[in-house]
């Protein structure tokens, strides 16, 4: 665990040399909010649209907003980085466990994703914006919000360590934009059409997407909740299983 948080350090100290790089982190999601809010309020009234529970639709989209954030991990990059200058075989030669190179950047993507939600959430607030669950759904928003990102970026570290290839791991990337349009983005589960419907069940972000959503409109649901402490606890156990056995045949 020390190893992790040295290396967690490491990483998050890298990310303050380039804090341009957090930019996009945070104003792309912000720009979709306001363009998918601008485009379907008018559609979607507060007082009439009942699956809103009383909120904006604003409300409605800040999941997608807090899932596009946790999905810009830059663990991934800096990665290349060291393979390519040479760096991570000298990390390999230490006496550091697989599975402590493989967390330790992603401990610092944790972190990162914490601190981008919290200040999405307080630009949230004063638009109206609330959390139904109160604060124990915040501490778990932030929790699932976290998790997500380090999964994610367990993938993206895994395409960097086969690949080591910087323009492959940012393509790899984007293939979070077709999952997040294969969910319930705009509208409710239940409204969508047949063949949408059966796509959003067989996606697991759908289910992320939903626990969200409900810590935000509606008081603790542990049902959806659970299913997505589901998704994301299986994400990152597959992720990191996948990066330590890379590492340990890494060449």
């Amino acid at each position: 665990m020390k190893t992790v948080l040295i290396l967690g350090e490491r990483a998050v100290r890298e990310a303050k040399r380039t804090p341009d790089a957090l930019l996009p982190t945070l104003l792309i999601p912000i720009f979709f909010l306001i363009v998918n809010t601008g485009q379907a309020a008018k559609i979607f009234p507060t007082g009439s649209t009942p699956f809103l529970e009383g909120q904006s639709y604003a409300a409605f989209q800040l999941p997608a907003t807090l899932l596009l954030a946790a999905s810009f991990g830059t663990a991934a990059l800096y990665l290349v980085e060291e393979i390519e200058n040479g760096y991570f075989d000298k990390l390999r030669a230490t006496p550091i466990s697989r599975g402590s190179l493989a967390m330790g950047r992603l401990s610092a993507e944790a972190l990162k994703s914490t601190l981008m939600t919290i200040v999405i959430l307080l630009i949230a607030f004063p638009f109206g914006i609330r959390i139904a669950s109160g604060p124990i759904g915040v501490v778990l928003l932030v929790i699932l919000t976290a998790g997500w990102a380090v999964g994610y970026s367990g993938f993206l570290q895994f395409v960097a360590l086969k690949t080591r290839n910087a323009a492959a791991t940012n393509s790899a990337g984007l293939i979070f934009f077709p999952l997040l349009f294969l969910t319930p983005n705009f509208v409710p589960r239940s409204l969508l059409a047949r063949p949408m419907e059966i796509a959003a069940t067989l996606n697991p972000v759908t289910y992320m997407m939903e626990a969200l959503r409900s810590l935000i409109l509606v008081d603790l649901d542990w049902v959806v909740i659970g299913k997505g402490f589901a998704v994301v606890a299986g994400f990152v156990l597959i992720t990191v299983f996948v990066n330590i056995k890379t590492m340990a045949k890494y060449d």
